[in-house]
């Protein structure tokens, strides 16, 4: 598969985009989208795929705590969705950059049809220089909150799908850790994810979103199969990503097959 070598994918988890009380961090929207406009003026194509939707509206809605029932989380997600588009429009149109919503579902990827016509709106929004920016449509798509029937992992999986799907070269995760940690630090480059791999992220646990490092392997499996070179950082540096762009170590590699 022929792959963009400008086109990249990044994917922004919960934590990245919520505080430690879980209130909505407004510095990490404004960070994060200062990096990603200054990515996209020199010369990238940039995707964004961002979490938070029931977190972000769980703190719209002044709730003392995440919901527990299926339609409380469903209407956090609306509710949340709305907001963090919102702030993404502020704080891109800040850096005078356009972005436009894509709410997914699994049979969005997985149909032909519906496939081929996404494809055609991200090339489309890609040239005319706009930023898509894409969730799980968690408000009608209970699979994605239901735990262990995740589909996506908080989107970690999404993402990968997505940087398939528009050939993407690069899938950069902003997550809650620096990257996979192994005995002697963090581990800079990985070859191959093994069964050795998968336990080093079963130590690492995801502090609200849910999924940990272990959908963000499954991630890096899913695009390295493509040939995409996926990458695993802080969401909190998001100024990582320049290093990527230079050639420099940031996070943890895992190495697409070429």
């Amino acid at each position: 598969m022929a792959l963009y070598q400008n086109r990249i994918v990044v994917k922004v988890g919960t934590s990245a985009l919520t505080g430690e009380l879980g209130n909505t961090d407004l510095r990490a929207f404004d960070r994060i989208s200062c990096v990603l406009s200054d990515i996209q003026s020199m010369g990238y194509q940039v995707i964004l795929v961002s979490s938070g939707a029931i977190a972000v509206g769980t703190n719209k809605l002044n709730m003392k705590a995440r919901p527990g029932s299926m339609r409380l989380k469903q209407a956090a997600a609306a509710v949340g969705q709305c907001q963090i588009i919102f702030l993404y429009d502020k704080f891109f149109g800040d850096y005078d950059k356009t972005i436009a919503q894509i709410l997914l579902s699994a049979e969005d990827i997985r149909q032909e049809e519906k496939k081929w016509n996404l494809q055609n709106t991200f090339d489309a929004l890609l040239e005319m220089g706009i930023i898509p920016v894409v969730n799980e449509n968690d408000s009608v798509s209970y699979t994605e909150i239901e735990g262990e029937n995740r589909v996506f992992g908080d989107n970690d999986r999404l993402s990968a799908e997505v940087a398939v799907l528009t050939k993407a070269s690069r899938l950069i995760i902003l997550g809650e850790s620096d990257g996979l940690t192994g005995p002697s630090g963090i581990l800079t480059k990985v070859e191959a994810i093994t069964d050795e791999i998968y336990a080093l992220a079963e130590t690492q646990a995801g502090r609200k979103g849910g999924a940990g490092l272990k959908t963000k392997l499954q991630a890096a499996s899913i695009a390295g199969s493509h040939g995409i070179d996926t990458y695993i950082l802080s969401g909190k540096k998001p100024e990582a990503i320049y290093d990527i762009l230079e050639g420099k170590p940031a996070g943890t590699e895992f190495t697409g097959k070429k």
